[in-house]
């Protein structure tokens, strides 16, 4: 009995172990792109070196794979963020702002880092970072570097934390010190 115990103790740990060793970015990445992300709240917070405390704001965030992805802020005032394909359209105070992403090249590298991850979409990711992960499947943090040294002088790294398929948090460095912390949580059904 007690040997029998023990083989199946083994095969436990063996099996604990090679699920653990099998825990990557790739891995990640295949559960991210089986998730079918919605709508989820989110409260962010702004560290900006102009102001003595952040801009705090919240709303919420939707995704529609591949390419759309909407923030709605609520607090402190309302605005609509759009970004379809390559177009950024900005809702706020009855007048609307729209921009090509291809044309702002700082904008366009905070939203792949985003879009790519939630649409679990490592190629076109690793175009524009290289990706270095931390921690398991039930806490990961993947920390996001842009590749070309001329978008390093406008973001250092993005890092986005989660559990299993679900993106907890997004926290932005800017290479001029400011940054931001994005929380994600689902939104009530």
């Amino acid at each position: 009995m007690r040997r029998a115990f023990l083989a199946i103790a083994a095969l436990a740990a063996a099996l604990h172990a090679g699920a653990a060793a099998e825990w990557n970015v790739n891995r990640l990445f295949e559960m991210l792109a089986k998730e079918r992300p919605g709508r989820v709240k989110f409260e962010e917070r702004k560290y900006l070196s102009l102001l003595d405390r952040p801009v705090e704001s919240s709303g919420d965030l939707a995704f529609i794979p591949p390419h759309t992805m909407e923030k709605r802020t609520v607090t402190p005032r309302p605005e609509r963020v759009v970004i379809d394909r390559e177009r950024l359209t900005i809702e706020r105070g009855g007048k609307v702002w729209s921009m090509g992403l291809r044309e702002n090249p700082g904008v366009a590298v905070l939203v792949e880092s985003i879009r790519g991850t939630l649409a679990g979409d490592l190629a076109s990711l690793t175009r524009t970072y290289s990706a270095g992960l931390d921690g398991d499947a039930g806490n990961w943090r993947l920390k996001l570097t842009p590749l070309d040294p001329s978008l390093a002088t406008l973001v250092e790294r993005v890092e986005i934390a989660g559990s299993h398929a679900r993106v907890r948090s997004v926290e932005i460095f800017q290479a001029d010190g400011d940054r931001s912390v994005m929380s994600l949580s689902p939104a009530p059904r």
